[in-house]
């Protein structure tokens, strides 16, 4: 039985009845998160709530819990669904209020969050994925964690559609971002990677990676490059929340590197499982 957290409340998933009148159903008027769980642990649960209310603060919402009691919710719909490998989904709309345009006087926030079972994806990261420029025609504030997704999921459509994993977005000719994933060159042993600013989302996975490079000596220049010297790059991957370190060994038939996950690409992924305290080959 799946128990979903509607506002502060635990209920079976059959139960939950949200209002055609609610502001994220009609608008999009709202924010989410997702955080990873492994071994039965959320993993920068307090990097994702910090974010979660980041955005909130962004767009107007008053989130009606302090965040230790917003963690404690998380915490307690992990252990109640019983996920060991998996991810949370938390999202906190406007409300429900008759259609207007404006923000509603009086409408409580709807908070919703749920969870689900989702392995690591090990193969993908050994073998390494294959990215498409697309160009990035989203609104100017992506470092919201928005529900607004229609130009991220048309981008992830297109790459889909042409046998892609990933888009790899660009604004003219500087690379941002993916359409769910931050995105990193590595050059003469330099990991570039596009500031965060307005044009990008500032990925937790994407801090932890920059971390990693830190402890490990890597040297990282957050700087936009474009998409000549993209191609142009030793190595190149992307990072989420459920897809880690991710190799990308090919852009638009364009073979990255030797075309194989990268020496850096692979100690960075070696350094990521072993904060997880989890087992990861050589």
């Amino acid at each position: 039985m799946d128990v979903i957290l509607h506002n502060d409340q635990f209920i079976r998933e059959e139960e939950l009845v949200i209002s055609k009148e609610d502001r994220g159903y009609q608008f999009g008027d709202g924010i989410y998160e997702v955080i990873r769980v492994y071994e039965g642990n959320m993993f920068t649960a307090k990097e994702h709530i910090d974010r979660f209310y980041a955005s909130a603060e962004k767009i107007k919402i008053v989130i009606p819990y302090t965040k230790d009691v917003f963690h404690k919710l998380m915490y307690d719909l992990v252990e109640k669904n019983e996920i060991n490998n998996g991810q949370v989904y938390v999202q906190i709309t406007r409300g429900a209020s008759i259609r207007q345009h404006h923000f509603p006087i009086d409408a409580p926030p709807v908070l919703i969050g749920y969870t689900k079972t989702v392995e690591r994806p090990v193969e993908l990261m050994e073998a390494g994925v294959r990215g498409t420029f697309i160009e990035d025609i989203r609104w100017l504030r992506c470092d919201i964690k928005s529900l607004n997704l229609l130009g991220n999921v048309l981008a992830k459509q297109e790459a889909y559609d042409k046998g892609f994993y990933e888009a790899i977005l660009h604004r003219g000719e500087v690379v941002t971002e993916g359409s769910s994933t931050n995105m990193y060159g590595i050059k003469d042993g330099v990991v570039f990677t596009h500031p965060t600013d307005n044009l990008i989302l500032p990925g937790i996975t994407r801090s932890v990676i920059l971390d990693l490079c830190q402890e490990a000596g890597i040297q990282v220049q957050e700087t936009a490059f474009t998409k000549t010297q993209a191609l142009e790059m030793d190595e190149f991957f992307l990072s989420s929340t459920t897809a880690e370190v991710m190799p990308i060994i090919e852009i638009d038939g364009q073979t990255i590197g030797d075309g194989t996950p990268g020496v850096l690409t692979k100690k960075l992924q070696k350094a990521f499982a072993e904060k997880l305290n989890l087992g990861v080959k050589a």
